[in-house]
This record gives C-alpha cells, sequence and structure tokens, in this order.
C-alpha cells in the first residue's frame, strides 16, 4: 500500500511558502485574478491549460486545472475544492507531488483522503485530455499518402477493448481498456458503483494496474468487491485482445 503524507505536518507555517494556495469557498470556481501569483499558477500564462473533470464527493466537488509544456506538468490550479481546512492544508502538498511526480499516481494525503482521491481522478483526465489532444495536433505529414499511412499506424498501433461487466452486490462494474502494442496505456471506468468507497479506490487500482500492466493487482482495503468485480472485468478486455 502507498504511505500517506501526514496533513497535520502542513499547520507548520513557512513549510510550504512556494505555494501561496488561494482555495476555493464552499466548491466554487476560484477568481481569476489573484493578487499575488503562486508557484502552482504562474506558469499557467503559457502552455497548454487543461481543466480536469469536477469529481463530486461527500465533502464537495473537486476539480483541477493543468497547465502543460508539451508532456510536462508546468502548474497545478484547485479550481473546485471542499471547504474544510484538512483540504485546504492538503492540496498544496498534493499540487507538489504531482509537480515532482508528473503523474496522478502520487500520495494520499492523511486526513483528506476524499480529496486527495478526487484530486488525483480530475488530475488523470486532464493528462488523458492533454495526451489526446497532443497526438491529434502532430505535426502534419509531407504529403496526403503520409498521412494517411500515419493514422493507419496509429490506429494499429492503438487498441481499446471493453471488458466484460461484472455484476456485484454494489453494482455492475466494467472496465475499458486501451492497449498500445502488448502495453496497457490507459484504463477507464465504464460503469462502478455509486459508492465513496469505490470512488476512492478506483484511481488506485488503475494506477496498480499500469504499474503491474496485468490483473495481478493488490485488492484496495475497504472496496474488496469493487475490486474483484474491477480485476475480472480488467482481464476478460485482456484476454479479449488476444
Amino acid at each position: 500500500m502507498k504511505r500517506a503524507i501526514p496533513v497535520v505536518a502542513l499547520s507548520i507555517a513557512g513549510l510550504i511558502p512556494v505555494w501561496r494556495y488561494e482555495p476555493s469557498i464552499g466548491g466554487t470556481t476560484t477568481s481569476a485574478a489573484e493578487p499575488t501569483p503562486s508557484a502552482s499558477s504562474s506558469a499557467a500564462t503559457s502552455g497548454t491549460v487543461v481543466k480536469g473533470t469536477t469529481i463530486d464527493t461527500d465533502k464537495g466537488p473537486v476539480q483541477v486545472q493543468v497547465t502543460f509544456d508539451g508532456d510536462k506538468i508546468t502548474a497545478v490550479r484547485m479550481l473546485q475544492q471542499p471547504d474544510h481546512p484538512q483540504t485546504t492544508a492538503a492540496v498544496p502538498v498534493l499540487i507538489s507531488e504531482t509537480l515532482k511526480a508528473q503523474s496522478a499516481d502520487i500520495d494520499t494525503v492523511s486526513g483528506a483522503t476524499i480529496t486527495s482521491d478526487a484530486y488525483k481522478k480530475s488530475l488523470q483526465a486532464a493528462i488523458d485530455d492533454n495526451t489526446e489532444s497532443s497526438s491529434a495536433s502532430s505535426s502534419p505529414s509531407a504529403s496526403a499518402s503520409s498521412a494517411s499511412a500515419s493514422s493507419a499506424s496509429a490506429s494499429a498501433a492503438a487498441k481499446v477493448v471493453a471488458g466484460s461487466t461484472v455484476n456485484t452486490d454494489k453494482g455492475p462494474v466494467q472496465v475499458q481498456v486501451t492497449f498500445a502494442g502488448e502495453k496497457i496505456s490507459a484504463v477507464k471506468m465504464l460503469q462502478q458503483p455509486n459508492h465513496p468507497q469505490t470512488t476512492a479506490a478506483v484511481p488506485v487500482l488503475i494506477s496498480e494496474t499500469l504499474k503491474a500492466q496485468s490483473a495481478d493487482i493488490d485488492t484496495v482495503s475497504g472496496a474488496t468487491i469493487t475490486s474483484d468485480g474491477y480485476r475480472e472485468s480488467l482481464q476478460a478486455a485482456i484476454d479479449a485482445k488476444g
């Protein structure tokens, strides 16, 4: 299991002076005009800006905005977040870890699990959108024939396969897997139980899948039923790919 970053450490003023963060209030979008740019938003004037999906949680909606320089994450900004002290304390740590990891594969902040999981899910959506946009806007071929060949090659390289729908006591579970050759490059939930523990578990399951490149991954504590359904649907997609 991943280690948790203690949120209590954030209460010590001066440990995170780089991120002068202005949280959103009551889950609303933050003001676009900020008197003093923070490290997470100062790079937002250049590069590609992508908004992640809005994730509804028991604490309130969570949404991030990510600035990319090519594939590199240069800034992350919260557009929506729960109005809660632990969330306010956790966000700068999540942003810091994102800039270091350059991915959504970061640790959950202790005391702010719900916000952390929703943050990672919204962040991953923004990363996926940027990757798709980058692929679509890659430099054009010298001729129409070479463009067609490039398109055919890309289609052959990437294959999207939906796993079987697994009915559980909590609700149906179904995954969609994108393969780049033999490699699992992305996993998307098509169906999942509407349950906080499932919402928290899904990003972990996807992250572990991308690392393991198989369905041989650990069960997420507190979400055993969803984990089992996820692995079964994932394995079906892997088998269907052939």
